[in-house]
């Protein structure tokens, strides 16, 4: 929102808002989540503009219909476009976050971005990401003061979360196309296809742009179990520990082990490393250097 946004009138009285995503199962790109929102007075209106399940239009219709929304002055909409380097990391973490939590927590603070700009909301209805009940609790719980409704192919059944899902996938469609590659290697290309992992065309071009070193390029979500089967052929990483006794002494020059990190992070096949590392028994040479020491207490 600019310096210059001014809340309109009707966000004042009683309102409802749809939230849903986009891009959920592919490979590559964005994760989208939209929502949009109106007057409670204006749901039958909202019902002739002819909003569906985006899944069910056309590119050009979906395009048409979220230009008209964003022209129309009775509704509200935001998006929150989690990029997939911030989907693999939160996946890949010590303390992993599950692609339901990383949904859970985007709707939540399209919510809480909304109510925050001072929309009264009072009613919202969302796509339903895991148990409908458990996570109706969860919505409830954090915002008491509003009705929420969780359903499966919402997006069919409520033209606001119709719109919402317009809303995503044209914002997605969008991110994709005009998606700009960090990576300057030669013969890269855009081909890539729908970037679902079921698509000839994006299993080729995730095929021609791995590499045996650095991975794959930051439009791929790495954490895929997709990529496993294109990981076979990549470097396995070792990394330097020193080994030590029990009560804490060095075990010297002869305690020198490997750390092996197989699959450049796709599988937990680490886990060991990690139980080294945070018991504080394998100690580095970065720290050792630096007298670097673990403190329990300040």
């Amino acid at each position: 929102m600019g310096s210059d946004f001014v809340l309109p009138k009707w966000a004042s009285t009683p309102c409802i808002m749809g939230i849903d995503e986009a891009g959920r199962g592919p490979v590559l790109g964005p994760m989208v989540y939209g929502c949009l929102y109106c007057a409670r007075s204006y749901q039958k209106t909202l019902a002739t503009l002819s909003f569906a399940d985006s899944k069910t239009l056309k590119e050009e219709k979906r395009e048409e219909l979220f230009d008209n929304l964003k022209g129309n002055e009775s509704i509200g909409w935001d998006v929150d476009v989690l990029d997939p380097k911030e989907l693999s990391s939160k996946m890949l973490k010590r303390n992993k976050i599950n692609l339901n939590e990383i949904s859970h927590q985007s709707a939540m603070g399209l919510i809480d971005r909304v109510l925050k700009i001072g929309v009264l909301l009072t009613e919202v209805y969302i796509d339903t990401v895991g148990d409908p009940e458990k996570y109706e609790v969860m919505l409830s719980k954090n915002f008491p003061s509003i009705k929420f409704v969780v359903a499966k192919k919402a997006d069919s059944l409520y033209p606001v979360v119709s719109g919402a899902s317009i809303v995503a996938k044209v914002t997605r469609d969008r991110a994709l196309r005009e998606w700009v590659l960090d990576e300057t290697a030669e013969n890269m290309h855009r081909n890539f296809g729908s970037g679902y992992p079921g698509d000839p065309q994006t299993k080729s071009w995730l095929e021609q742009h791995k590499h045996h070193v650095f991975g794959f390029p930051s439009l791929v979500r790495f954490s895929w179990g997709t990529c496993t089967t294109y990981s076979k052929d990549m470097v396995e990483v070792s990394w330097e520990s020193d080994k030590m006794d029990e009560d804490g002494g060095s075990g010297g020059n002869s305690g020198k082990r490997q750390l092996k990190l197989r699959n450049v992070g796709f599988t937990t096949s680490k886990k060991r490393s990690e139980e080294i590392e945070s018991s504080g028994k394998g100690r580095c040479k970065f720290f050792q250097a630096r007298k670097l020491e673990h403190l329990t207490n300040f």
